[in-house]
């Protein structure tokens, strides 16, 4: 970045955008979150003389601190909110606007990078971090931020802020499932065959496609019907999926991509009712996360 001279600040921060979003929703989980958060720097941005917006160097940095400083705060107060949170809270899911016949345009979802940094796993391990750790890691590990700045973010000495990335670090090693996570293509392969299953309600064929120590999470937010608590077990798992199944006739299962992964979407009438993602390991699902928020599913209208 360049110095912000009269002229050229404004111009800058319009293009920092994207980027503000990208890393406001890892830092957040949310997309409402991550927009709100980016659209309070940009306020304190123009709230600035222009004076003062002339003398700072870069600023896309100083966009980056004022949102790392909204969303540590956001993420502050969400711990509390989750907790009176109706069921479990899952992060809100992508989709892969290619696959609606949308470009890219200005919604958040549009503007994201879909990568292994936004996979339901990898931010579902990052809720587990302290709000501290979670900017330490997220800055430093997935955008390369060095220490010194991120210090600046969370008023801490450079030294640590190492050490939180270096906890938040731990989590994630400690968090990933002891076997090989399966490649792409297989991974899409044995999605395709659960799509399936559900929709011939065959059980049997889901079982032998869970994990037998599966695990189904699913989050309503009461305002969807929605287990309450996690459901354990390949074989209980392919009883509750069947028997959705069962319930809602006409339901249409399309195989859709999830946070950058394959995942299912199911609609019914042409609404979006529940966007599943899947975590697979040696061939086999091993977790699975279904949203069924409404609130979280406004990114896949269309």
């Amino acid at each position: 970045m360049g110095t912000g001279t009269a002229g050229t600040g404004t111009d800058e921060t319009v293009g920092e955008r994207r980027r503000l979003i990208n890393v406001a929703y890892r830092l957040l989980g949310s997309l409402a979150e991550a927009e709100d958060a980016v659209q309070e720097a940009y306020a304190r941005w123009y709230a600035l003389p222009r004076s003062r917006q002339d003398e700072i160097v870069s600023p896309g940095a100083w966009l980056t601190t004022v949102t790392g400083r909204v969303c540590l705060d956001v993420l502050g107060s969400a711990r509390a909110r989750r907790e009176r949170y109706v069921g479990a809270w899952l992060p809100d899911p992508l989709p892969d606007r290619t696959e609606w016949g949308h470009g890219p345009g200005t919604d958040p979802a549009d503007q994201m990078v879909l990568d292994e940094s936004v996979s339901m796993a990898f931010l579902v391990v990052l809720e587990s971090m302290t709000p501290a750790e979670r900017v330490a890691f997220v800055l430093h590990d997935v955008f390369r931020y060095p220490f010194a700045e991120i210090a600046g973010i969370l008023r801490r000495t450079p030294a640590a802020c190492k050490q939180l990335a270096a906890s938040a670090r731990r989590r994630v090693r400690d968090a990933r499932a002891p076997a090989t996570a399966t490649a792409g293509a297989v991974r899409a392969d044995v999605v395709r065959q659960v799509k399936e299953a559900w929709e011939a309600k065959d059980i049997a064929a889901l079982v032998d496609l869970l994990d037998p120590a599966a695990v189904m999470t699913a989050d309503g937010g009461g305002n969807a019907g929605a287990a309450p608590r996690p459901i354990e077990g390949g074989a209980r798992i392919a009883q509750y999926m069947a028997a959705i199944a069962q319930k809602a006739p006409g339901l249409e299962l399309l195989e859709r991509s999830v946070n950058g992964a394959p995942g299912i979407v199911a609609r019914r009438c042409g609404a979006v009712l529940t966007v599943a993602a899947f975590e697979v390991a040696e061939g086999r699902v091993t977790r699975v996360w279904a949203v069924r928020n409404p609130d979280k599913l406004r990114p896949w209208i269309g």
